[in-house]
């Protein structure tokens, strides 16, 4: 599933060809995704101009006027800028025409994503109960700290949990941890004070690094341009179960925690 690097780097390359632009058409071909697209999306999308391109955690927003088109790639979900003629796929289920005479399609093979409607000066309720931007200042290691307290969650599951931080996934949670030397195992209500701050500006690093180097290609994701990402080949311990550890040579430990896969070194992370 794309992480929010995946997300921001899909924002950027979107944004020079969407902002300011008007739609002409909307086509769905199909009507739904993960859930049913909402009749705004045809009905009021044609004809207004688009103002911006934001994301919140894993959401793209596209605002106009009346309100903003809210998506979400889902796990297999890409959003590409082509010309009008291009041949339609058996899983393009959206296009978005532009004045400029190209169109954003939406592709998405297992149909997991979707294409929402936000009016304005409402906000969609999956939006609603989501925890802080983890590159913003309300985001740092006296945050996780308090937040933490009397958790006996593990520290992975915690810091994966969006109502505490947004965009946080599987891939970045590994990482961050191994680079804060925490077992993703250990109970988030004891970790101090001072190893969440570790904590926290690993998330930054590694996330800030990741949109750098154009996201990480694990299965799916490309970029709106069609290149891939190459943060893959930076990973330390996701996906890397039973290899040595490039810090410290021993083997890496490998399990299950939340029914998600977890890689972590028993040397470096206590």
């Amino acid at each position: 599933m794309p992480e929010l690097p995946e997300v921001e780097i899909t924002r950027l390359g979107l944004a020079p060809e969407l902002e300011g632009r008007s739609i002409t058409s909307v086509i769905l071909r199909r009507p739904d995704l993960r859930w049913p697209i909402p009749r705004e999306i045809g009905d009021l999308l044609p004809g207004q101009r688009i103002l911006a391109i934001r994301r919140r955690a894993k959401y793209l927003l596209i605002d106009l006027a009346p309100g903003s088109a809210l998506l979400h790639l889902g796990m297999s979900g890409s959003l590409r800028i082509l010309a009008q003629d291009s041949p339609v796929g058996s899983h393009d289920h959206v296009d978005i025409a532009l004045d400029s005479g190209r169109v954003m399609r939406f592709n998405d093979p297992r149909r997991f994503g979707c294409l929402l409607w936000q009016p304005l000066g409402e906000t969609h309720p999956l939006l609603r109960d989501l925890g802080p931007e983890p590159l913003s200042p309300a985001f740092d290691g006296d945050f996780l700290f308090e937040r933490s307290r009397g958790r006996k969650t593990s520290v992975k599951a915690f810091l994966m949990d969006q109502s505490v931080v947004v965009g946080v996934g599987n891939i970045y949670a590994a990482e961050t941890l191994f680079q804060a030397g925490i077992a993703p195992g250990r109970a988030a209500g004891e970790v101090s004070r001072p190893r969440y701050r570790r904590l926290a500006e690993a998330v930054k690093d590694i996330l800030a690094h990741a949109i750098r180097c154009g996201g990480t290609t694990l299965r799916d994701f490309i970029r709106p341009d069609g290149r891939p990402g190459y943060f893959e080949q930076e990973l330390f311990v996701y996906g890397r179960e039973d290899e040595p550890c490039l810090t410290c040579g021993r083997i890496l430990s490998g399990s299950r925690m939340g029914n998600r896969a977890t890689v972590w070194c028993t040397h470096c992370q206590k």
